[in-house]
């Protein structure tokens, strides 16, 4: 697939008012969220709860495509269309996450460093014929009184950036995502901080492994408040401090940026993309790919009857994306 290609498929990724839908929970994590609304974790649970979300009507007026498991991306739905295929008769493009998740980095105690690199390349290239456009690779990284150390952070950006260039050579649009973790108690500054230290080694490496910036697509962390800050920052500075860090290390090539919601509640996951947004304009579009943000009313909809809240469950899906839709282009109005 030529670069021309790869550009055309992120800019679709970001076309106004749209953005992705992350629902590619490992099998672990979602174990986590089943339980907490009384389901059992089954495949077939897991199944039927993303043909749910798929299937929602009107979902592709506002998201343009969406992050797969690799279970997600080999299932089909109870019509027997593979779910690639209900994504692409809805115009959604399928996208598959490959890490293989954070584990602790040697020499570096309470830091950890995503793993997956060895092998992927056949992994790419059977997710291609499989039908996947774009792929996704998230790195964590932790702000506490020691932490990040540069080695973690320069540690994660290389795999991000070897990440890439692999998928750029399968044909896929890379999505990096460097998540400065809310978890914490330091302040508005202390993130900022980190996030632009981040930032800078992340697109200092996809220069030196030869990435073109213009097929592929940043998922970034906000500049927010710990999650145990005494003070948290209100929306607007969220916004301002967020778009400066932005607007200081992300180069104006790169087709668009999406947010993760990164524990956010979902209005103030939109409220920050609006405000945002209605700062700019901005070099790039600034939208999202959210995954509790847009999933959580629908989920516990879902679990309290599956049947008869089934078409209530898509309707909020749908609500959600629209709301983010909004807020994509700064015209969302509150709930």
């Amino acid at each position: 697939m030529s670069i021309e290609d790869l550009e055309s498929i992120a800019q679709a990724m970001v076309a106004p008012g749209k953005g992705i839908i992350a629902i590619d929970e490992s099998t672990t994590t979602i174990a986590k969220r089943f339980k907490a609304v009384g389901i059992e974790n089954t495949e077939e649970h897991r199944r039927a709860y993303r043909e749910m979300l798929l299937t929602s009507p009107k979902l592709s007026e506002h998201i343009s495509g969406a992050i797969l498991y690799d279970e997600t991306l080999r299932q089909s739905a109870a019509d027997g269309r593979s779910l690639v295929q209900v994504m692409n008769d809805a115009g959604i493009i399928p996208g598959i996450k490959v890490d293989k998740g954070a584990h602790p980095l040697a020499g570096c105690p309470g830091e950890k460093v995503t793993e997956g690199l060895d092998g992927l390349r056949a992994r790419l290239d059977e997710y291609v014929r499989m039908g996947a456009k774009f792929a996704k690779w998230r790195a964590v990284i932790a702000i506490t009184e020691t932490t990040p150390s540069s080695t973690c952070i320069e540690a994660n950006c290389h795999a991000l950036a070897r990440y890439a260039a692999l998928c750029q050579e399968a044909g896929l649009v890379p999505m990096v995502e460097p998540e400065v973790l809310m978890d914490g108690d330091h302040d508005l500054d202390v993130c900022y901080e980190v996030t632009e230290a981040t930032l800078r080694s992340l697109f200092g490496a996809l220069y030196e492994h030869n990435v073109m910036l213009e097929g592929a697509i940043l998922k970034a962390s906000m500049v927010v408040s710990g999650a145990g800050c005494p003070e948290q920052a209100d929306v607007d500075d969220v916004a301002d401090a967020t778009v400066r860090c932005l607007k200081a290390t992300v180069p104006a090539l790169l087709p668009g940026i999406v947010f993760l919601s990164g524990g956010q509640s979902d209005e103030r996951a939109t409220a920050h993309l609006n405000a945002m947004n209605r700062l700019g304009p901005h070099p790039w579009p600034l939208s999202f790919s959210y995954g509790r943000a847009m999933q959580q009313a629908a989920l516990k909809l879902w679990a309290d009857d599956m049947k008869g809240n089934y078409a209530a469950a898509q309707a909020t899906v749908a609500e959600r994306a629209r709301d983010n839709g909004r807020a994509a282009l700064g015209q969302w109005e509150g709930s």
